[in-house]
């Protein structure tokens, strides 16, 4: 390995020397407020010389020949910009360029933008998120990306109250959230309409399903990465919006203005959103619970950043949110997650190189109680600095990408299940990985080819696990494209939730287990006897497709994937027995804290979209199998299970209309349709005693607790769900700077009732979200 990063570094310290050409280099701007404008398309005129901006904005042009040429950066929604600029031999000119909002769109300049990005980056089980389609989806309040996030292809949510995101299979520990490279440990409210994310002050979102690449570890499943624009560099500016559900306040502005001659500038961004649903509900929509329905929520970020005349910057960034729910008699929940950080990047005037940075820390704590059975109570915390390096060199189309990254986790966790017994972990853990990426595109763009190499070090279990993997896309022809990934994934984070809750809110986190806190050995998928050598999980992805632009606006893009988790570790919501001497002889998956499980996820998603001027529609198909394997009895038997995510159908349309002169008027629709989730039944009851070691105990007069037997685990399915919503949004322009928008709209518009569960000891039905009207205004300046 030290060789290797030994030639890397003489390659890229070699590689200016063997120059004869020259290289243009710089940032694409938005005039009005001094943003980074991504993935625009920069090139020069009567040439295939180009490149698309990275999401800083960000473009490098080398191995030019010198002479004389027209630079032309094109991007949606802005004029087309034309400079001339002059290119000598082993020199590298910089360039700032700054674009304006305009007006017509001609068809050549879409060609141009979309087909570059389709053509030249593999995509493959990736979904990026524009905060501007985000409003295509009727929203309630302000549109946020957890509704967003609902329609995309292989995701399941699990409901509109205390519902979990899954991602292809994988569980929501096993979905990496970043938000400006800071790691986000539970990024969705308790009422699953809303995130902590602000969708005003997104700048990206890519969600990774399956297969992504090696700058990215210590997950096995996929990776949410977020990243917040800049306040505005020229003026002062925000937002105010208040709805039926809640309120909420931007603002942004200079510190140091920035000027034509694009000095150095520095500014802020400032987001808060606050619930008042539990004191509007009892009189708006007292129908669905006559005491309100229980949902707080508080979410605060702000962020400065410095901007310096070269395109280098540094932003310092933190945030509060808080979380809080209460279900009459049958669970109290609340939790709260902090964090503070800095990241950099740093551009050399005299190089194509980038250099990337980070250090962040970040805090979360969540408590459960269950009050109608007081035994069964949980709390958790998990805190974590992360900090890394990342470097990106170009070479002419191609790429090459490195980094170090570092993170230290600590976890507490606290339970005490139905049987009385008690769990109490506490566990810090370092982890250290290196990783490379190569881009090859040839010459004639038919062939991208993105190997790469991740080597995870977790150094408190001393356990290395070498990840390569790589993804590649084939251009049959411009509009017919085959694409391809997988690699090997690993990670020691795990939760500490069961599937046999009947509300699943409580989502805790336990970090590498001790291996005497699982069992030494276990039965895989097929019942062969495994070891169990570290707490480390791991899991391989293979994924494929077909993109086909078949017809001028539609776009049609089909993947199948299977992702196989090796080793799943999860908390043992069986355990009956202490963990000591005296129990020796007993089976392990009764006096174990941990259980091991294996798990497949299969399926294959079908995404049909139809974009042109003012209508908009896609349609989302997918079909998953989900299946998870367990030792029981002892290790004699593996059973075999759906686990409670597991939706074989789920079909999304989304569809959203622009009238009107100025297109003030929006009309929006989303339809939502999932065959129903697994669930355990009851097969019994029982009076459970607990004489807490005292012999004495009188078992024929002592009171005990009702309690359930289960039935075969998730052996039942839950009726089919769909849900209808629409929303109507009209905006007008009250000056330049100043615009009013009214939305107003509804969940479940024909009042379906998609059932949330069913008390298992009053036998009481307790529904999802009956159909709810919304009213959203908002005030942006």
């Amino acid at each position: 390995m030290r060789s290797i990063w030994i030639g890397i570094f003489i390659l890229l310290c070699s590689l200016p020397f063997f120059s004869q050409t020259g290289t243009v280099k710089g940032f694409v701007y938005d005039k009005a407020n001094g943003e980074p404008v991504p993935f625009s398309n920069v090139y020069f005129k009567g040439t295939t010389i180009g490149a698309n901006t990275d999401i800083n904005g960000f473009f490098s042009i080398n191995r030019i020949p010198p002479g004389n040429y027209i630079l032309i950066a094109v991007s949606l929604d802005f004029d087309t910009i034309q400079e001339p600029v002059n290119v000598t031999a082993d020199n590298t000119l910089n360039k700032k360029i700054f674009v304006v909002k305009g007006g017509v769109k001609l068809d050549e300049v879409e060609i141009n933008t979309t087909s570059a990005e389709k053509i030249e980056n593999t995509s493959v089980g990736v979904q990026k998120i524009d905060p501007i389609v985000i409003n295509k989806l009727p929203s309630v309040g302000e549109p946020d990306i957890a509704q967003y996030l609902q329609v995309l292809p292989g995701v399941v949510f699990t409901g509109d109250q205390g519902g979990q995101l899954y991602i292809r299979g994988g569980l929501p520990v096993q979905n990496k959230v970043l938000l400006d490279g800071l790691i986000i440990y539970n990024p969705f409210h308790s009422i699953g309409l809303f995130s902590v994310f602000d969708s005003d002050i997104m700048k990206n979102a890519d969600v990774y399903s399956a297969g992504f690449g090696a700058e990215y570890g210590g997950r096995t499943s996929s990776i949410m990465d977020i990243t917040t624009r800049d306040g505005n560099k020229k003026h002062g500016g925000g937002k105010i919006s208040a709805s039926t559900f809640g309120a909420k306040a931007m603002l942004e502005g200079p510190f140091v203005k920035l000027k034509e001659n694009g000095n150095t500038s520095a500014s802020y961004i400032l987001s808060m959103k606050h619930s008042y649903l539990p004191q509007t509900s009892k009189s708006l929509y007292s129908y669905a619970n006559p005491n309100g329905l229980p949902f707080y929520y508080t979410d605060v970020y702000g962020k400065a950043s410095i901007n310096s005349t070269g395109g280098s910057k540094i932003s310092l960034f933190g945030f509060s949110f808080n979380d809080k729910v209460n279900y009459s008699d049958i669970a109290s929940f609340n939790w709260n997650n902090t964090g503070a950080g800095v990241n950099f990047l740093l551009v050399p005037q005299s190089s194509n190189l980038l250099v990337e940075g980070l250090f962040a820390y970040s805090k979360y704590d969540v408590n459960f109680t269950n009050p109608s059975l007081e035994t069964d109570s949980k709390n958790s915390g998990v805190s974590g600095i992360n900090t890394g390096f990342n470097f990106v060199k170009f070479l002419g189309k191609q790429e090459l990408r490195f980094g170090f990254e570092g993170v230290i986790t600590n976890t507490k966790f606290d339970v005490q299940n139905p049987y009385f017994a008690k769990i109490t972990l506490n566990r810090s853990t370092t982890d250290i990985a290196g990783f490379i990426k190569y881009k090859f595109i040839d010459r004639k763009k038919r062939l991208v080819f993105e190997p790469s190499f991740r080597m995870q070090y977790y150094a408190t279990l001393g356990v290395a696990s070498p990840e390569p993997r790589a993804s590649l896309k084939f251009n049959f022809t411009k509009k017919i494209r085959f694409k391809a990934a997988g690699g090997f994934y690993s990670q020691t984070l795990m939760s500490a939730n069961s599937d046999r809750d009947i509300v699943n809110l409580f989502y805790g986190f336990i970090n590498a287990p001790e291996n005497e806190d699982i069992s030494n050995s276990y039965l895989d998928n097929k019942g062969v006897s495994q070891n169990v050598n570290s707490s480390v999980q791991k899991a391989t992805h293979m994924v494929g497709g077909f993109e086909l632009d078949l017809f001028k606006h539609f776009e049609l893009n089909i993947e199948v994937y299977q992702k196989f988790f090796n080793q799943v570790i999860n908390i043992n919501r069986d355990k009956v027995f202490e963990d000591n001497t005296t129990n020796a002889l007993r089976p392990d998956d009764l006096k174990k804290n941990f259980v091991i499980e294996q798990g497949r996820a299969r399926g294959f998603d079908v995404v049909l979209k139809y974009d042109r001027k003012r209508f908009y529609f896609w349609a989302v198909y997918s079909l998953t199998f989900n299946d998870r394997w367990v030792g029981t009895n002892g290790n004699t038997v593996v059973t075999n299970y759906a686990p409670n995510f597991d939706r074989r159908h789920n079909v999304n349309l989304v569809t959203s209309y622009s009238f009107g002169k100025k297109k003030q008027w929006e009309l929006n629709g989303r339809w939502n349709f999932g065959t129903g989730f697994p669930f355990t039944p009851t097969q019994g009851y029982i009076n459970q005693l607990n004489p807490q070691g005292n012999i004495n105990y009188n078992f024929n007069t002592g009171n005990g607790t009702l309690n359930y037997i289960p039935g075969d685990l998730n052996s039942s399915r839950l009726p089919d769900y769909h849900r209808f919503d629409i929303g109507v949004k009209y905006k007008y322009k009250l000056s330049e700077k100043t615009t009013l928008e009214i939305n107003f709209g509804a969940t479940n518009i024909y009042n379906r009732e998609n059932i949330f569960y069913v008390d298992r000891f009053t036998f009481k039905r307790i529904n999802q979200l009956p159909i709810m009207p919304n009213l959203n205004v908002s005030l942006t300046f």
